[in-house]
């Protein structure tokens, strides 16, 4: 696994000098923009933060595993559909496993990582006006 890790690590700094680089900020800046999204409406509609009731809550897991799914799955494929056609123009290869890891380092983790902060700031603001 070490070997495997250490791999995705290397051929993950190398993607940043091929071909399709824009999506290594683009991917996570429309990442960003879908949690801001989910988090505002997740604040207007009295919810709580992500992340922490999905991990607390196990009783919400299902429902906010959905949405998430819903909110990032458009992302997530992009990521991964951009990332299968970088690995095959600049290595005329595929290696799968890396596809899915770069597609959740760049889509799904800071999706997750920012709607539940996106949404305490929305409650925040809403509070002080």
């Amino acid at each position: 696994m070490g070997n495997h890790l250490s791999s995705f690590v290397t051929d993950f700094i190398a993607r940043f000098d091929g071909p399709l680089h824009f999506r290594l900020i683009a991917q996570p800046l429309m990442a960003v923009c879908l949690a801001a999204r989910d988090g505002r409406r997740d604040a207007l509609e009295g919810r709580g933060a992500y992340l922490w009731k999905f991990v607390n809550k196990p009783e919400h897991r299902r429902y906010l595993l959905e949405s998430g799914v819903k909110g990032i799955s458009k992302v997530f494929v992009m990521a991964l559909a951009l990332d299968v056609a970088y690995q095959l123009l600049e290595w005329g290869g595929l290696k799968p496993l890396q596809a899915l890891l770069t597609a959740t380092v760049l889509a799904v983790i800071p999706y997750v990582l920012l709607r539940g902060p996106i949404n305490r700031l929305m409650r925040i603001s809403r509070t002080r006006t």
